[in-house]
């Protein structure tokens, strides 16, 4: 199996998306052009058939055979312990951001399963691993932006200390969703925080760029900026 999905994905492979999408990951040089829509619908097919199969013989010589295998553990239907059996299994894969934020964005079993995967993100949280800590803050600000969570994220968040740069940003990103959701809480939180500079600036500027914030408090979000 594990060759004709090879063959199948370099069957798909487009040159000109090729350029494109190894332009916008700039730390990986093996990705073949493959678009997400049609790595999607060989992933649904594969989560329809024998995937435990697929999966354990799955090959990593290609951005988009791992792509393909996260995409698969979102669409897969079996209990949740199994699941997330499988993701502890993928995240070691991880070496740039688009594999993490799609792959994080397919895990919709979280949403049924809210308590087990928050404490299944505990360890990713605190990892020494930029990509392994990535993972966790995506799948807050994809899945925990909840009422119930957000002081412990943000408490989380603050507590994130990596100098990797996709650490930084995912950090940044996911203090800015929470401040679109929660602005009184969230500023609060900004007033009174330990981010480095990097980070803390980056939350404030992803703010500014949301259009659900309005100009006045644009402004005032803008004159927090550290020097």
């Amino acid at each position: 199996m594990g060759n004709t999905i090879k063959e199948q994905l370099l069957e798909l492979a487009d040159e000109k998306y090729q350029k494109f999408s190894a332009a916008l990951i700039p730390n990986i040089n093996n990705v073949m052009g493959v678009r997400l829509p049609e790595l999607r619908k060989l992933a649904k097919k594969i989560a329809r058939e024998d995937w435990r199969a697929y999966l354990k013989r799955a090959e990593n010589e290609y951005f988009e055979e791992i792509m393909l295998q996260g995409m698969v553990i979102g669409y897969v239907k079996t209990d949740i312990d199994e699941i997330l059996q499988y993701v502890a299994e993928f995240v070691p894969k991880i070496d740039n951001w688009s594999v993490c934020d799609s792959f994080c964005t397919g895990l919709k079993f979280t949403k049924t399963n809210m308590k087990k995967v928050w404490d299944f993100l505990q360890p990713y949280l605190i990892s020494s691993e930029e990509y392994e800590i990535r993972f966790g803050v995506v799948m807050l600000l994809d899945f925990f932006i909840e009422e119930g969570y957000k002081a412990l994220a943000l408490q989380l968040l603050d507590n994130i200390k990596h100098d990797g740069y996709y650490v930084r940003m995912a950090v940044a990103w996911a203090i800015s969703i929470y401040y679109v959701k929660f602005p009184e809480h969230t500023l609060a939180y900004l007033r009174s925080n330990s981010l480095c500079d990097f980070t803390f600036n980056k939350a404030l500027q992803k703010i500014t760029e949301s259009y659900r914030v309005d100009q006045e408090t644009k402004k005032l979000i803008r004159s927090m900026k550290r020097k």
